[in-house]
């Protein structure tokens, strides 16, 4: 669905993978509030897609006054308190179970001039500015640690068994470690934040190709039609926006 406030156009869309039971992906397209997300439930059967309507629901409340500082402080709150539930509740592995239930987020907020990212796990925010593509966010994942340590390469580090594993995310453990990053806006900036099965099938060419489309839509249709043709197996969701 597409959405317009002021100085802001937006649209977001989910598809459920070919391989899934149920779609465990959820998205915030709320322009009125200046605020947009999305989140990758994880815990499979034991309902990782009630962990990220959790956090989808828990950010859609946000209050839409108040300064950019003050909305990324209201933003963390919100987000410890869900993982203070999703652990009050049991998503922390068990003597019978390793699987944990949470979800990864990233958040986008939006003022004049001003952007926020908020996220914990392995969605990403990118940048389409000025035809180029930039990756906003840095994924917290064993894969982003091993790449980082620089004892592998990056075609050892992808082939590791573990290298999907989160090294944070909501409801992950009982202290959530949220990381910000905060830039200025221009004229013309695209915001892309997506799940990882939507960017580990698409490349930066197909990411930019996407998103210099005419109207956030036109870009969301684009990037899904891409996706789809390449036969998705997880559930993917993209939201857009644009200045």
């Amino acid at each position: 669905m597409s959405h317009a406030h002021g100085q802001w156009r937006s649209a977001g869309r989910t598809q459920q993978g070919q391989a899934r039971r149920r779609n465990e992906d959820a998205y915030l397209d709320c322009p009125q509030q200046g605020c947009w997300a999305v989140a990758d439930g994880m815990g499979g059967h034991q309902h990782g897609d009630v962990a990220s309507q959790w956090v989808i629901s828990s950010l859609a409340s946000l209050p839409a006054g108040g300064s950019l500082d003050q909305r990324v402080h209201a933003t963390r709150l919100r987000l410890q308190a869900v993982n203070r539930r999703l652990i009050g509740n049991g998503a922390q592995p068990t003597a019978n179970s390793d699987v944990t239930v949470g979800s990864t987020v990233m958040v986008l907020l939006l003022e004049e001039g001003r952007a926020a990212c908020v996220w914990a796990g392995d969605s990403r925010c990118y940048l389409w500015r000025g035809r180029r593509l930039y990756q906003l966010s840095r994924d917290h994942s064993l894969l982003q640690c091993l790449m980082d340590q620089g004892q592998l390469s990056v075609a050892q580090a992808r082939a590791h068994p573990d290298a999907r594993a989160l090294t944070r995310a909501v409801g992950a453990r009982a202290t959530l470690h949220l990381e910000v990053l905060e830039l200025s806006t221009r004229p013309g900036d695209v915001f892309l934040l997506c799940t990882d099965g939507l960017y580990q099938v698409l490349s930066h060419d197909d990411l930019g190709s996407a998103l210099d489309e005419r109207a956030p839509q036109q870009m969301v249709d684009r990037l899904f039609a891409s996706t789809l043709r390449r036969s998705a197996r997880d559930d993917f969701t993209a939201v857009v926006v644009q200045r």
